[in-house]
């Protein structure tokens, strides 16, 4: 066990002491600061111009409508129409202490046209904001509801709602469902990206050594099993520490940074509420379990395929077949979010090789905990027998040059293997 604990040291510090793991491994934090900070930064310093509005009420029936929808996301401010208003509020402009100011006039009131004047066109967002806000209020007008009792006029302008009751309901808010499904696919392809990266790292760190004939020299003072099993857990191991450091940052970037972006970006407050619900706790450390089962699963078959292979150009064909055991999951995560606790979810969860991947967001989807049990049982089972059949091929093939074995080949090393 001390040579396999001195190989995994040799191949973690390897690995984090290398420019790039610390580039890339900083380089996620920093870009998600810089994506929050500059939005904070620029509306900082055009605050008072970019919030600030006037609206102008030709009609006389639109302004509290408007007002009430703009408030969140613009200081909005009423002036009464005359003759010389629009030159005055263009000198306003001008001088910079409004952002513009919307003009609603009868063509409003019947068909929801109007005119916002300012010196830059508004952001998407802003923009999309307060076209909503003139035609809800057109349509509130027009339907007779009142500032105060509009809440169900807003419901139905928005399409309205249909709650689907199911029987063992797990009892979710909707909220509570659309953060289980982002958490969901965004759980399941970093478990897909991150397997394929750290299992493809595997493949080069046991081909580069076979390449260069180094592994003849340490196998001498080494056993084939030994080695294998120390570049696995040392790789996972600078896997494990990426994604920690990610996780941490992402998570210090939300409790702290976040709030900040929602005062300076009011229309971006539904998604504040929506990391609010994001599950923690028992789906960090059940994502940590696929993890890390799906790494020892896919790290010895592509150790598998380096040690068969004599060249990188051998290596890239070979691995098509694993790699497609790890895009298949993928191409089924749709349906299997669409109905998490449907047959076809639950059995393609159940295949080992396909479990990281689709369990994780039927987890989030309410699957039964006996299930993602058993998906850790049969995957754990998958891995000693996986990390059998893939040690002895390891064993074999490392030392061997030339041709790739063919399948029958590969099947008499696993027999014959010692």
């Amino acid at each position: 066990m001390r040579i396999v604990l001195a190989v995994v040291r040799r191949e973690y510090l390897q690995r984090v002491r290398n420019r790039w793991f610390i580039l890339s491994t900083v380089g996620l934090p920093v870009l998600m600061i810089a994506m929050m900070a500059v939005p904070i930064i620029m509306e900082a310093r055009n605050e008072a111009q970019k919030r600030v509005i006037v609206v102008v009420d030709r009609t006389e029936v639109l302004y509290d409508n408007v007002v009430a929808d703009l408030g969140d996301s613009f200081e909005v401010e009423g002036v009464t129409y005359t003759n010389d208003v629009v030159q005055a509020l263009d000198q306003r402009i001008a001088a910079g202490e409004i952002a513009g100011f919307l003009l609603l006039t009868d063509e409003t009131l019947s068909s929801g046209s109007a005119v916002f004047t300012g010196n830059g066109t508004p952001g998407t967002v802003r923009r999309m904001r307060i076209q909503r806000a003139v035609v809800q209020s057109v349509l509130r007008v027009r339907l007779g509801a009142s500032v105060s009792d509009t809440e169900g006029i807003d419901a139905l302008l928005s399409g309205g709602t249909i709650e689907y009751v199911r029987l063992n309901e797990d009892g979710l808010e909707e909220g509570e469902r659309e953060a289980g499904l982002v958490a969901g696919f965004v759980g399941a392809m970093m478990l897909y990206v991150v397997i394929l990266l750290y299992g493809v790292q595997v493949m080069r760190a046991v081909l580069e050594e076979k390449t260069t004939r180094i592994v003849e020299i340490i196998i001498s003072t080494v056993k084939p099993w030994q080695l294998m099993l120390g570049k696995i857990v040392g790789v996972g191991a600078v896997g494990l520490t990426q994604l920690a450091i990610w996780a941490l940052s992402m998570l210090l970037l939300l409790t702290f940074g976040l709030p900040y972006v929602v005062v300076a970006r009011p229309e971006l407050l539904e998604v504040k509420n929506l990391v609010d619900l994001l599950p923690v706790g028992g789906g960090i450390a059940l994502f940590i379990a696929f993890f890390v089962m799906g790494y020892f699963l896919f790290s010895s078959l592509y150790a598998a395929v380096a040690a068969m292979c004599s060249s990188d150009e051998e290596a890239q064909q070979a691995q098509i077949p694993v790699t497609i055991l790890l895009v298949v999951p993928v191409m089924f995560l749709a349906p299997v979010m669409e109905d998490p606790n449907g047959a076809l979810a639950t059995w393609l969860s159940f295949v080992p090789f396909f479990t990281p991947v689709l369990m994780f967001p039927r987890f989030i989807g309410g699957a039964p905990l006996w299930q993602v049990g058993l998906s850790l049982v049969l995957g754990a089972v998958a891995v000693v027998a996986v990390a059998w059949v893939a040690g002895r091929i390891y064993r074999v093939g490392i030392l061997m040059q030339g041709k790739r074995p063919t399948l029958p080949e590969l099947m008499r090393w696993v027999r014959e293997s010692s």
